[in-house]
């Protein structure tokens, strides 16, 4: 079976994604999500984050014996994107199977995020499918990046 991300094709048209592009979007996140490897915290998360150019990648946490080793979701989306030449994003899809609440991403994935700018959406969903959408802003209010390098 081919996991889902790992060979993207132009999915979605540039810009944000919406009805049948957003639903793939929303998809993926949640086909992502059954590949995770949880064996510690049974808690699968699945990612898919949209480039600028319209092509999906989609990441699912990995866990590790040695707790701090493991890789969430959303930074497996994000280093499999970089690791194909994209850098600019429009928007992430987030899915876990939380009943009553969004899925909301780690601190550390909202840096690693910010990295690449804070004006693009995030999708935080519900077991059920349902959503919520947040600027990445909004996830990191007055957070540090690159161009903080740059005062110094």
């Amino acid at each position: 079976m081919e996991r889902s991300g790992q060979h993207p094709l132009p999915a979605v048209p540039p810009g944000q994604p919406q009805g049948d592009h957003l639903q793939l979007l929303l998809r993926r996140s949640r086909e992502a999500k059954n590949c995770a490897y949880c064996p510690y915290s049974r808690f699968p998360v699945g990612a898919a984050l949209l480039t600028a150019g319209g092509q999906i990648f989609s990441g699912c946490n990995v866990e590790n014996a040695c707790y701090s080793l493991g890789m969430c979701a959303e930074r497996g989306a994000i280093q499999k994107a970089i690791s194909e030449g994209h850098t600019s994003f429009k928007a992430m899809a987030i899915a876990s199977d939380m009943g009553d609440n969004f899925i909301t991403p780690c601190g550390a994935c909202r840096q690693v995020m910010r990295e690449f700018g804070t004006d693009w959406d995030v999708y935080l969903t519900k077991g059920d499918g349902t959503y919520i959408v947040k600027k990445l802003e909004e996830l990191l209010p007055t957070s540090f990046g690159p161009e903080d390098l740059k005062k110094v």
